[in-house]
């Protein structure tokens, strides 16, 4: 995605967001956002100015700058060289070129993927996973001494 088109929403690297970010146009973002960024039928783009501390849904992203959250794509998520993502990826598509940080899992999937599916798995395992019914300083040993 091109940094300067005439048609691209642009947020500067000294404006800061806290909430709900969402939108019907492609956005440059370089500055900070806090919470949660929608765009569903449109791309996104960090810039190397951009920090972003929000799970991140957008047809496609490109990420030059920081992420700590679950990014989900209808299409392709691109982390650039100077790029770091500290969550989950979700996509059809990915690129990630020499350089780049990256901390998280990748799911590739068929079709358009669903944002709540983001981290779902995370959360499936620590339920799935029982509590012992004895807490380990109270269990019997598990042989017996003659």
């Amino acid at each position: 995605m091109d940094n300067y088109r005439a048609d691209v929403a642009h947020i500067g690297k000294s404006v800061i967001i806290k909430g709900e970010l969402s939108g019907s146009e492609d956005l440059y973002l370089d500055g900070e956002v806090e919470g949660s960024i929608d765009l569903k039928k449109n791309n996104l783009a960090i810039g190397p100015n951009g920090r972003v501390r929000a799970n991140v849904y957008a047809r496609e992203v490109v990420i030059h700058g920081q992420v700590n959250g679950n990014v989900t794509a209808v299409d392709k998520i691109d982390l650039k060289k100077s790029a770091q993502l500290i969550g989950d990826i979700k996509a059809q598509r990915i690129a990630i070129e020499d350089g780049a940080f990256f901390k998280g899992s990748v799911d590739i999937c068929k079709g358009e993927p669903k944002a709540e599916a983001v981290g779902q798995a995370a959360h499936a395992v620590a339920a799935a996973t029982p509590a012992p019914s004895v807490p380990a300083a109270a269990a019997p040993p598990l042989i017996e001494k003659k």
